[in-house]
């Protein structure tokens, strides 16, 4: 183990490098069955302090989908969260694994609970103790064959790599300025890669005035701008500009509509927003417009050697007070424009290696649709970590062993069988909360919702531990066309919902 307490700063930075070095020998070494091969997961993810506990838990379990990684027969896994998972939760993922005896990848399982529900990073509760910390890598039986895998990469993960002494697979988190929104702007202006019309690096009120009238007199008709937050994720650091009727060059008009700025996160007050604007600082550009808008999504990753790898695309369904958050995904992305979309994404990519980012990351896009029927893209967003769009996919590709294939825009599995899915993290209503862990699984098994591996279709769920102190879920509905899959999500979701009413009727008093 790696003591860090006598190492300034500057020190840790430079054994951080060192030991990314070892990444691409770790990433080789993968998968030939050593019987010494193991990975650490510790999805330490950052959630709005006012969200309560249940939802941290489930953001950490929304990643088990990594215990299909347990089909390699030799692998270890130790799997890290805030409070312990329940066992019918893990014995529903073992169960998914194509070829393996569920019992044989538990025993290369280990689950570590901090046994701390607060909404912290996990990474931080971890720091915090470092005999547990001993513990996890006690477990790791060759540093020279095992890695970290972390949801983002900040200085905290980046500490538990020099405690553990094993690699991450991520970026240094130096880097991270690069995905943030006024990073990512100039990342797309200095690559030529189209953009809205905007600025970045903004800090106060004024310069989000001085921002739209710059851009009002160059488009005098800009009906609406958005606001964002450097590091708002899932749209939830955005608020939108109502700029109708403001004209070329009206600027008290402009502070008023932007002092009544419609926010799409429901915790947050206009107080509050421009503190947080204030302190981490924001981008204002113009809302894309069309005939037809569609946001799709770009998911690619640099691997230890440099490589940059197309691995999908994605249109994102859109909620909130204007259509900004994020809620959900369709794969792949329509293939009338994914190609449009990944040629410049896989531009932002080489640049990215360049730079030295590793592992995966998302790069955003609105495409719309002009009036003779031709569509045209806007990079929009850069995410230097896993996201959304992430879990679904990787869900799909251990199941099925399958790629997707960018010329075609469509994904194959190992026999060539086209599959298609719709995921969302918010199948959620407070009637849900009737239901309990073994009341969602006892519905999967009598409505016939589970994955089947003979024909590589049905629904998964994740975020399940939620489900009754939050009334909210997750799924993937993967089918072998678009219209079936959406027909599986639909049909799940109308399952769960008459469940839930079924049981929340079950439990009256008699009269």
């Amino acid at each position: 183990m790696t003591t860090l307490d006598e190492l300034d700063d500057a020190a840790r930075w430079e054994r951080f490098v060192g030991l990314q070095q070892r990444m691409r020998a770790v990433w080789d070494m993968m998968r030939l069955d050593h019987d010494d091969e193991s990975v650490v997961i510790v999805p330490s993810v950052v959630v709005d302090p006012l969200s309560s506990a249940g939802l941290a838990q489930a953001f950490e379990e929304r990643f088990l989908f990594l215990l299909l990684l347990l089909r390699q027969p030799a692998l270890r896994m130790t799997y890290v969260t805030s409070t312990p998972i329940k066992d019918g939760i893990i014995e529903y993922y073992l169960a998914l694994l194509p070829g393996v005896i569920p019992s044989h990848a538990r025993a290369r399982l280990t689950l570590v609970s901090v046994d701390d529900s607060t909404s912290r990073p996990l990474a931080e509760k971890l720091l915090e103790r470092p005999r547990l910390l001993a513990d996890i890598g006690a477990g790791i039986l060759n540093r020279e064959r095992s890695h970290l895998i972390a949801y983002s990469t900040t200085d905290r993960e980046r500490d538990l790599a020099l405690t553990l002494g094993i690699p991450m697979y991520g970026s240094d988190p130096r880097l991270s300025a690069l995905g943030t929104k006024s990073g990512c702007r100039r990342l797309f202006a200095e690559e030529g890669v189209r953009h809205p019309l905007g600025a970045e690096g903004l800090r106060d009120r004024e310069a989000v005035v001085d921002a739209i009238m710059s851009v009002l007199a160059e488009h005098p008709g800009t009906a609406s701008m958005i606001v964002k937050l450097n590091d708002g994720v899932a749209g939830n650091g955005n608020a939108t500009v109502d700029l109708r009727g403001v004209g070329g060059d009206r600027r008290a008009l402009v502070a008023e509509r932007v002092a009544v700025l419609e926010l799409e996160s429901p915790t947050l007050t206009r107080d509050e927003y421009w503190e947080r604007f204030a302190r981490d600082g924001g981008i204002v550009e113009e809302r894309v417009t069309g005939t037809e808008l569609r946001s799709p999504s770009v998911q690619l990753r640099v691997l230890p050697d440099g490589q940059v790898e197309l691995l999908s695309t994605h249109d994102q369904l859109l909620g909130g007070p204007s259509g900004q958050r994020y809620v959900g995904c369709t794969f792949p992305a329509d293939p009338a424009y994914s190609r449009l979309i990944s040629g410049p994404a896989e531009v932002i990519g080489r640049r990215l290696a360049a730079e030295g980012v590793l592992g995966r990351f998302a790069v955003d896009f609105v495409v719309v649709r002009d009036d003779a029927g031709e569509w045209e893209a806007h990079a929009i967003e850069l995410n230097l970590r896993k996201g959304g769009t992430t879990h679904p996919f990787l869900t799909l590709q251990f199941l099925t062993d399958g790629r997707y294939d960018g010329p075609s825009g469509r994904f194959l599995t190992s026999t060539g069988a086209e599959r298609h899915l719709v995921a969302t993290d918010h199948l959620e209503s407070p009637a849900l909360r009737a239901l309990r862990v073994g009341d969602l699984f006892d519905a999967v098994a009598r409505h016939r919702l589970h994955f089947d591996q003979s024909r590589e279709t049905g629904v998964v769920f994740h975020m399940i531990s939620c489900l009754t102190e939050l009334g909210r879920v997750g799924l993937t509905a993967v089918g072998s066309t678009p219209d079936e899959a959406m027909d599986l999500f639909r049909r799940a979701e109308q399952i769960l919902l008459t469940e839930a009413t079924a049981a929340g009727r079950a439990s009256e008093l008699p009269a």
